[in-house]
């Protein structure tokens, strides 16, 4: 009863054409990173962002 998606599909051929993401988008992230902090106690994680 499960269809097979992956043989026929109506969308359209994939096109090769390069996504980059935006200056500020790698800038938050990056930004995020460094003020993640995990910690690890026992078997639980603890996140906290330390702004």
């Amino acid at each position: 009863m499960a269809k097979i998606y992956s043989e026929h599909s109506n969308t359209p051929k994939k096109q090769n054409f390069k996504i980059e993401p935006k200056a500020e988008t790698i800038s938050f992230i990056l930004n995020y990173s460094k003020a993640l902090s995990v910690i690890n106690y026992k078997n639980l994680k603890f996140e906290a962002l330390q702004n």
